[in-house]
């Protein structure tokens, strides 16, 4: 049952006097559920039960995460149908997506249940006591990693579950030590509340302390400007627009103790398409990008948004096929008025710029709220002259710049903002000869792709999800996978302790049978 509440800790709670609805971008109208907007002093008592949670949180064992982590998955499944049925009402977006989101979800949680259950994550480090060194002794030196504190998660709206309130960031969060408390995104509110009662269930059985959770209802930015200014938040995870990660960033580094923002914010993630590739593969090439510009309506963070080739036979009927696809596909719902609304204005916008042409655009009536997937075209001269066309159009667009060399090619690339991803399409003896536009993409992004689409990000240990600003806030970290959770510990070291009084994880004995650097 939802109940449009905030949950502080395991209390429901509804002080305040504002509220707001969810939308149905499917049926363009409010959904019936009321939420109430959370009140600063329901703020002060989210942050101050998360402020007693972790005196014991911190402490408790690998294994006691795990099941607690173990118990969340669990009580999501549970939620069924009711979960499913709330995610599309909320999102637009089909069945078949809601639950491929869970699924990645919940593989999420037991990814890093098991990490932290076998606990070499916190990379043990000890050195030794050399008292008869010369001409000074060594002390006894150890290190590990330890939670930082009270997170603060801002839910995502493009992916209601795997982004959001029991998403990659709370749960990389938690597995850390740190309590979580989610600025619940508003169009998914109701998917949220669901999502937070099922953490709440899950900490009650497994005996975690109150307060390790909270999820807080807001409408607008007041909410999460309070939550990110309150001296006892230690750092924040963001997904969305630059323009929010970066307000975000602006207002922790402005506080008193600065805080660090982790936020993964925009990408137009370049796809450099080469001669002899398109020479052997252009048709199925365009088939594949096409699909892939319209994937989930193009509301993905690593959507082809820039092409990058250069002038030829191949180039042209590679635009030619790829106009001539994407115009088959039906169009789809976005997930907001808001967000098809912002789509649209930064199309004109794009569209706006001399020297743009347009080559693939969608004529016929739509439904509310649906899209109208467009390809464009532009000089190499121009798109080097004009940032303008750089930014990203978040939605089912893509740009293919038409360069006069591979000179002008790498110029474009080092000219670029810092992307999630580059894609490099070509054949091997291509790649081989072109090393330097491999580089340079390199330089540019977290994530390199080989004749593949940027779309798909797969939860792994070998994954960077990140990127030179403003793909990120820190290109040093990964937001997917579980080295995500290195972004919500640091670094500490003890020094002459006593072995009893140490964390078992540096202990002389290892009692966790973990691996350590022992030097």
């Amino acid at each position: 049952m939802i109940t449009g509440k905030n949950y502080l800790g395991n209390t429901l709670s509804a002080r305040g006097s504002k509220t707001y609805k969810t939308f149905n971008p499917q049926l363009n109208k409010e959904n019936e559920i009321e939420f109430f907007e959370a009140t600063n002093q329901e703020i002060d008592d989210a942050v101050a039960l998360a402020k007693q949670a972790i005196k014991v949180y911190k402490n408790i064992s690998g294994k006691k995460k795990a099941k607690f982590l173990n118990a969340i998955a669990d009580e999501i499944l549970a939620l069924d149908d009711t979960l499913i049925n709330i995610y599309c009402i909320e999102s637009g977006l089909p069945e078949g997506r809601a639950k491929g989101e869970r699924g990645r979800t919940i593989f999420q949680l037991q990814t890093f249940a098991e990490l932290v259950e076998e606990g070499s994550w916190v990379e043990a480090t000890i050195d030794y006591a050399q008292p008869n060194r010369e001409p000074l002794p060594k002390p006894d030196i150890r290190k590990m990693n330890i939670p930082l504190g009270t997170v603060v998660v801002f839910g995502a709206s493009n992916f209601p579950l795997a982004y959001s309130t029991a998403g990659g960031d709370t749960a990389a969060a938690l597995a850390a030590g740190c309590p979580v408390i989610v600025k619940s995104h508003p169009m998914h509110a109701g998917t949220g509340e669901l999502v937070a009662s099922a953490i709440i269930k899950a900490a009650k059985k497994t005996g975690m302390p109150n307060g390790v959770f909270s999820n807080l209802n807001s409408s607008g930015i007041d909410v999460g400007v309070q939550l990110v200014k309150h001296p006892d938040v230690k750092a924040v995870g963001f997904t969305g627009s630059i323009t929010g990660g970066r307000a975000l960033f602006d207002l922790a580094s402005q506080r008193e103790e600065p805080i660090p923002v982790f936020a993964e914010m925009g990408s137009i993630n370049p796809v450099v398409i080469l001669p002899e590739a398109l020479k052997e593969n252009s048709e199925q090439l365009a088939k594949t990008y096409a699909s892939s510009i319209t994937l989930g309506t193009g509301q993905f963070c690593t959507n082809p948004g820039l092409i990058i080739g250069v002038k030829g036979k191949g180039l042209d009927k590679f635009i030619e096929n790829l106009a001539n696809e994407i115009i088959k596909i039906e169009p789809s719902c976005m997930l907001h008025p808001n967000i098809i609304g912002a789509y649209e204005n930064n199309k004109a916008k794009a569209l706006a710029q001399s020297d743009i042409k347009v080559v693939a655009d969608i004529e016929v009536d739509l439904k509310s709220n649906h899209a109208r997937q467009t390809i464009t075209t532009v000089e190499g001269k121009r798109f080097l002259e004009n940032k303008t066309l750089h930014q990203e159009v978040f939605g089912p667009f893509s740009m293919v710049v038409q360069c006069d060399n591979y000179k002008q090619l790498e110029d474009i690339i080092n000219n670029l903002e810092g992307q999630l991803t580059g894609t490099f399409i070509a054949s091997e003896n291509e790649a081989k000869t072109h090393i330097s536009i491999i580089e340079a993409l390199q330089n540019r992004v977290g994530r390199l792709i080989y004749n593949g689409v940027p779309t798909g990000v797969e939860v792994c240990e070998s994954m960077v999800h990140g990127g030179p600003y403003p793909a990120s806030t820190d290109s040093r970290f990964t937001a997917v996978g579980v080295n995500s959770i290195k972004r919500w510990v640091r670094p500490f070291s003890y020094q002459n302790w006593p072995n009893t009084l140490l964390p078992d994880e540096l202990k002389d004995e290892n009692p966790l049978g973990i691996c350590r650097k022992e030097i």
